[in-house]
């Protein structure tokens, strides 16, 4: 029973996967209309500290010494810190909800290549494939689309977003694999809270509108994403190689697009939505182990 529950746990994973994380840009989208971007995750990451606290003061996991403290706290900036700071600016800067997710989006292309040569990974020429194919797709989808001026500034954002992300992810398989992840997730929510709190004071003048859709859409971004989507990010790091996992972001521009489109009415044609079917082929290639 535990056995069969398991397996059907794990097949489920990844799809479970590409939907919460498909929303955080939405719900993001929600919350930038009430508060300045780092303001906004300064607050969001001060709530997910305390619920993190509240669920390792309950397991009682075992904790890292120094050298995993500090793994985790970069980590933590890296995933957390520069990645969801670029996507919350790029959406700020007028990028749609709906491509906010497609620079990001690049990530297994860059994943594969530092893996290859970082984790000693073996992408075979399949998987090289469908890396290519969802690159191909990307570019699809960014056909024609601006690039200058405020959105060239959100699409720089971006940029950010996936160089941070393919490094977070790799550094998390690599130095953090053998952390608890209740303490680990701790540490790092702990750092890149002091990281968007600085940010915020600099930069931004930490207004913010509480009104009900901005409490609804944090508490979705701090439960379903901060603790759900990373937890099971992490889980599906632990268990499969680093290109499969990244793979699986190549459907999450789709996904958002389309709840985008029932949401915000924001529409696509008929090249980026080709563009967004190559990235879905691309992630079976990738996936492929031969």
């Amino acid at each position: 029973m535990n056995k069969s529950f398991e397996e059907t746990a794990a097949r489920l994973a990844p799809a479970i996967f590409v939907v919460l994380w498909s929303t955080g840009f939405i719900g993001t989208k929600y919350v930038i209309n009430n508060a300045e971007p780092l303001t906004y995750l300064a607050i969001r990451m001060a709530f997910v500290v305390v619920v993190m606290a509240v669920i390792a003061a309950i397991a009682r996991p075992n904790w890292p010494d120094r050298t995993g403290i500090f793994h985790s706290a970069v980590a933590g900036i890296l995933v957390h810190g520069f990645y969801l700071g670029g996507t919350a600016i790029a959406i700020a800067h007028s990028v749609p909800a709906g491509l906010s997710a497609l620079i990001p989006g690049l990530q297994p292309i860059l994943t594969s290549t530092i893996a290859n040569r970082w984790l000693g990974e073996r992408v075979t020429p399949l998987q090289w494939g469908g890396l290519v194919l969802g690159l191909a797709g990307v570019v699809l989808i960014l056909h024609n689309r601006p690039m200058t001026g405020e959105a060239g500034w959100g699409w720089l954002a971006s940029g950010v977003s996936l160089i941070s992300i393919t490094l977070g992810t790799l550094y998390q398989r690599r130095y953090c694999n053998r952390i608890d992840w209740r303490a680990g997730n701790l540490v790092q929510y702990i750092a890149v809270t002091i990281f968007f709190g600085i940010g915020a004071f600099v930069f931004e003048t930490n207004v913010v509108h509480w009104t009900g859709e901005f409490v609804l859409a944090l508490a979705w971004l701090v439960f379903a994403l901060s603790i759900g989507s990373i937890g099971l990010l992490y889980w599906l790091i632990r268990h499969h190689a680093a290109t499969s996992v990244a793979s699986l972001f190549y459907l999450v521009p789709a996904v958002t697009a389309l709840m985008a489109y029932v949401l915000f009415d924001e529409r696509l044609n008929h090249v980026a939505i080709a563009g967004m079917a190559a990235c879905a082929a691309a992630v079976l290639l990738v996936n492929r182990r031969a």
